[in-house]
């Protein structure tokens, strides 16, 4: 590409393209998920409280808070959000916003029961992905197990694997 072509990447960026992210861009990514998780939930609730008293306003009273069915249900709600955006696209929210993508390590994209498998471990063990911080590829623990990697990738979709990175390693 020359000077004169436009790209969707910014010039400063290119360098990293491709490249695997490292802790501190995945734990903003993984907050700002939460966040999002945490709006679904509490959007849920409050629908919930309206329909409880739209159909009976009189005697209407905000429904029980749970811990153990709030913490069931945000691991659920974060299972099905993250298999659902990294087989889409291979990314969150926070991903999209972080500027990095989930892929596999021989494909652009992951397919539906790698997501749900990365989901899954993401959300029962999250202290896994602070694996990347030790490790020299920067590769979490669920990288390691599922062979997924995390990288940098500004792109509206998932198109290729930057060549510039050893994927296959």
């Amino acid at each position: 590409m020359n000077e004169h072509e436009l790209s969707v990447v910014p010039v400063e960026a290119r360098p990293y393209q491709g490249v695997t992210a490292g802790v501190a861009t995945r734990l903003a990514a993984n907050t700002i998920d939460t966040v999002v998780v945490g709006a679904l939930m509490l959007s849920g609730y409050v629908g919930f409280a309206a329909l409880v008293f739209f159909v009976n306003p009189r005697s209407f009273a905000w429904p029980d808070f749970s811990p153990v069915l709030s913490v069931v249900g945000f691991l659920s709600v974060s299972v099905v959000y993250l298999t659902g955006a990294w087989w889409i696209n291979g990314q969150t929210i926070g991903d999209r916003v972080m500027g990095v993508r989930v892929v596999s390590r021989r494909e652009p994209r992951i397919r539906v029961v790698r997501a749900f498998a990365r989901a899954v471990f993401c959300a029962f063990f999250p202290v896994g992905l602070m694996w990347c911080a030790v490790s020299p590829r920067r590769l979490s623990v669920q990288d390691l197990v599922l062979r997924t990697l995390v990288v940098y990738d500004w792109r509206p979709r998932a198109t290729s694997v930057s060549p510039h990175h050893p994927i296959g390693e």
